[in-house]
C-alpha cells in the first residue's frame, strides 16, 4: 500500500514539473533535450535546463535520508555506461526520450508521441525478454 501512495506522489510531482517547465519556460520537459541545451555554451549557467536536470539529481539525494529505497543494482559500471549510450543513441534516433514523449507528449494527445512511447515500452519488453530468457544473464 504504502509503495502504491509513493508510486502515485512521485507521478503527481512529474506531472507538476513538467507542466511548470512548460508554463514558465514554454518548452517540453524532456530529459535528452534539457541535456542538448546544456550541451550550447552559451546558456549554460544561465540556463533553466540546468536548474531543472539539478533538481533531478538531487532529490533522490535527498529521498534516500527519509525513505530507505531497496534498489540493488546487479551491474558493472562499464554496462551502466554502455546502457546510457545505447539509450542517448535512441534519444536521438527517436528524436525524443521517454520523459519527452511518454509524459509530456502523450499529455498533449500527440499521436507520435503515443507511437514513440509504444515503440519504447515494446523494445523494452523484448530486451528484457532476450537478455533473461534467451541470453540467461539474471
Amino acid at each position: 500500500m504504502m509503495g502504491t501512495v509513493l508510486a502515485l506522489a512521485g507521478g503527481i510531482l512529474i506531472g507538476m514539473a513538467a507542466v511548470g517547465y512548460l508554463y514558465v519556460n514554454g518548452r517540453i520537459a524532456g530529459v535528452s533535450g534539457l541535456i542538448a541545451q546544456l550541451l550550447q555554451p552559451k546558456t549554460f549557467l544561465g540556463s533553466s535546463a540546468l536548474w531543472f536536470l539539478l533538481g533531478l539529481m538531487i532529490t533522490p539525494v535527498i529521498y534516500q535520508y527519509f525513505i530507505k529505497p531497496e534498489i540493488v543494482l546487479n551491474t558493472s559500471p562499464v554496462g551502466l555506461i554502455v546502457a546510457g549510450l545505447l539509450v542517448g543513441f535512441g534519444t536521438r534516433l527517436g528524436s525524443g526520450c521517454t520523459s519527452g514523449h511518454g509524459i509530456c507528449g502523450i499529455s498533449r494527445l500527440s499521436l507520435r508521441s503515443m507511437l514513440a512511447t509504444m515503440i519504447f515500452i515494446g523494445a523494452g519488453m523484448i530486451t528484457v525478454y532476450v537478455v533473461r530468457h534467451i541470453l540467461g544473464v539474471a
